[in-house]
């Protein structure tokens, strides 16, 4: 059954938590689908994981919407979510309603991602007001990743608390129906999603959420460039793959591949 926001909050208030893959094309979500992923993020982080670029600042509006059409084809049941690129929101609410836009009609994405707390609540508020579903970020935003320097946990200072806190009841009261914490200490991140009327999903923010999100290639251990440590590798893929590549050119320089059975007569 094809999972929706009411599913989602069911869920929240059922304590069930809620599962959440960020992936990029229709094979991976296909798979992802199969076994009942509820929630899958067309990431921003494509920039990274599939450009091979150094951060995300270098997506684009057309590029996040031609990857969303892949993966809403493999989703039969879970619920798309597109991540907004840098600079395609935060110009003025009428440049982010119009860009969002394009993503739910043209892409049929079932919500937009966008980064930021107070700066953006306006923003949100419009969308919303419009009839798009928005999930809020705050905590480390990769899209700041010039104000940042690095990636790195926010949160442990008390003026980093406090904004935390104030952006969550802006997005919130802006009418964010998800809101995603990343990087942020478990302590700050129990107390959002304790007073929490929004879905609260984590990533590298300790389990008192209602769910989870990790990079599809991140989890099967596909990119190897590096490791957050909030990551768990359920597969070690690259080298599995490795693996097999090798026996490959080994079977086709030994002359053993094609054989007499892989060949037509």
């Amino acid at each position: 059954m094809p999972v929706n926001l009411r599913t989602l909050f069911k869920k929240k208030e059922e304590g069930k938590k809620i599962s959440m893959v960020s992936t990029y094309d229709y094979w991976s979500a296909k798979l992802c689908d199969e076994v009942g992923i509820d929630c899958l993020l067309v990431g921003d982080s494509l920039g990274t994981v599939v450009k091979g670029e150094p951060d995300t600042l270098s997506v684009s509006l057309e590029e996040v919407i031609y990857h969303t059409k892949c993966v809403v084809r493999g989703a039969r049941n879970a619920f798309v979510i597109a991540d907004m690129p840098f600079m395609s929101y935060q110009v003025s609410p009428e440049q982010a309603l119009e860009n969002c836009a394009r993503v739910i009609k043209e892409a049929r994405a079932k919500a937009v991602k966008l980064e930021g707390g107070q700066e953006i609540a306006e923003t949100v508020y419009r969308l919303t007001r419009a009839g798009i579903p928005v999930v809020g970020h705050i905590g480390f935003t990769p899209q700041s990743i010039n104000v940042f320097g690095k990636p790195r946990v926010v949160g442990r200072s008390e003026e980093e608390e406090r904004k935390l806190r104030e952006d969550f009841k802006a997005l919130e009261s802006a009418g964010a129906f998800m809101i995603v914490l990343e990087s942020v200490p478990s302590s700050l991140a129990r107390e959002l999603w304790e007073n929490s009327k929004s879905i609260v999903i984590g990533i590298g923010a300790g389990k008192y959420t209602d769910g989870q999100v990790l990079v599809f290639h991140d989890l099967l251990g596909f990119f190897e460039d590096f490791k957050p440590k909030f990551v768990r590798r359920y597969l070690e893929g690259a080298k599995l793959i490795k693996e097999a590549l090798r026996a490959y050119k080994m079977d086709i320089e030994k002359g053993e591949f094609p054989s007499e059975e892989e060949s037509y007569g």
